[in-house]
């Protein structure tokens, strides 16, 4: 199912030269990139060398070759993993992540149940935003740590997963990752493309819908900005034979109701039991049909979350991987209300207070490794555009520690906006990019 690629570094490699290369604008040939990533993997092109480089990249940029060799670089750090023996179409989704953004948890299953094979492979989140393991890691039981056979099985026996990347799956990347949060290079189109996709190449799908989130919960805030980047990765995964769309959404207000861990798994059941949020259930729906239209499976992903399909589907692949799908969640008490100071109609909730709030009461990290709460959290009892009444709660806060209290509502100060008007909102699908 994998091969191991091994490395050779050149000692006629010239460090410093390739450094000045980029600094001064001028683009690296494949060979020069295979070159710097090979000694950077092994050891003779040093992390100081490596950071003026990452530096050079987010001031000059790369071309399109110098991306895609730059990933296939990457990807050659480590094992590829080749999915072909499932025997069925393969596909996976990845987003930038945002505020309530639960869909993989809904969409996962989804697709699974039209006979896709859908390899997810996921991280954990820093800041304000909560990672999709994170999410999983409510469910009693349940294991983000499936070695390569366990994929391969449950990939066979459900159809789909929601895993971590092995250490071995581009470890360039990990490097990469943790120097560019160190030293302000995280910022770079390139670097972020070069990034999501070559983990999302060398875990074996042959096709990839990418949701770019746009707006104050967002990583990009810019649409433009937003859509440079979605045309750069679908360009990257073309060139390396995965085909790829992009989906540009809006992320100016929570996704859905529930923001935090446990909450945010039981909002994602309740979609999966033709429930839930309809914002929710639309996106995901919505990211359903581009995936199977990706792999020329038809079908209609509402009737899948209506008639139980999708939710069987969903437990199946948390009881392969050890978890108990009927285990009550852990959620918390309520701790707090946040209520309309006037009548009007809710203008603005805005998902980044929103997030950092989720953030101080626990629900995510601010490094690598730190303890998240899975009964942490908020629930959004209005949406912008519905009217509210003086006193009625418009935000639930939920935890088990009341001394956080205090530090979650001051991130919240200026989130909320009751006006007498109701307010323009953008569409949830911004626009749509690809296949």
């Amino acid at each position: 199912m994998e091969r191991l690629v091994s490395t050779q570094h050149n000692p006629t490699f010239d460090p410093v030269g390739i450094i000045r290369e980029k600094r001064d604008g001028r683009a690296w040939s494949p060979s020069q990139i295979h070159q710097l990533m090979e000694n950077y993997v092994a050891g003779t092109f040093a992390e100081e060398q490596m950071a003026a480089l990452l530096m050079a990249v987010v001031w000059r940029g790369m071309a399109l070759d110098e991306l895609a060799a730059w990933t296939e670089a990457m990807i050659s750090s480590g094992r590829r993993i080749d999915l072909d023996a499932l025997g069925q179409p393969t596909v996976d989704k990845h987003s930038t992540g945002g505020v309530g953004d639960k869909v993989s948890l809904v969409l996962v299953p989804l697709v699974a149940s039209f006979g896709a094979a859908v390899p997810q492979m996921s991280g954990r989140g820093l800041g304000h935003t909560g990672g999709t393991l994170d999410k999983m890691d409510a469910i009693p039981g349940w294991r983000s740590d499936l070695s390569p056979d366990e994929v391969m099985r449950v990939l066979g026996e459900v159809g789909c997963l929601i895993t971590a990347a092995s250490s071995d799956l581009v470890p360039a990347d990990h490097r990469l990752y943790a120097l560019r949060d160190i030293t302000a290079t995280v910022e770079s189109i390139p670097l972020i493309a070069s990034s999501i996709m070559s983990k999302k190449v060398a875990e074996g799908t042959k096709s990839l819908l990418l949701d770019v989130k746009v707006g104050t919960g967002a990583f990009m805030t810019d649409l433009a900005e937003a859509r440079t980047l979605a045309q750069r990765m679908i360009d990257v995964g073309e060139a390396h034979g995965v085909r790829t769309a992009a989906m540009l959404t809006t992320m100016d207000a929570p996704l859905g109701s529930a923001v935090g861990n446990a909450l945010e798994v039981q909002e994602a059941i309740d979609v999966l039991s033709g429930a839930g949020p309809d914002d929710l259930r639309d996106l995901a729906v919505a990211e359903a049909e581009v995936m199977l239209d990706l792999v020329g499976i038809e079908g209609d992903p509402g009737v899948a979350l209506r008639d139980g399909s999708a939710l069987q589907r969903f437990e199946a692949m948390v009881q392969a991987q050890g978890g108990d799908p009927h285990a009550p969640l852990p959620l918390g008490r309520k701790l707090a209300t946040v209520r309309a100071d006037r009548s009007g109609v809710l203008r603005r909730l805005d998902a980044r207070a929103v997030g950092m709030a989720s953030f101080r009461l626990g629900a995510g990290r601010s490094r690598p490794g730190e303890q998240v709460s899975m009964t942490a959290g908020i629930t959004c009892e209005v949406k912008p555009g519905q009217s509210v009444t003086t006193g009625q709660p418009i935000l639930v806060l939920w935890g088990d520690d009341p001394s956080l209290i205090g530090s979650a509502e001051a991130a919240l100060a200026g989130a909320i906006e009751v006006g007498d008007s109701p307010p323009s909102l953008p569409p949830p699908v911004l626009e749509r990019l690809g296949c």
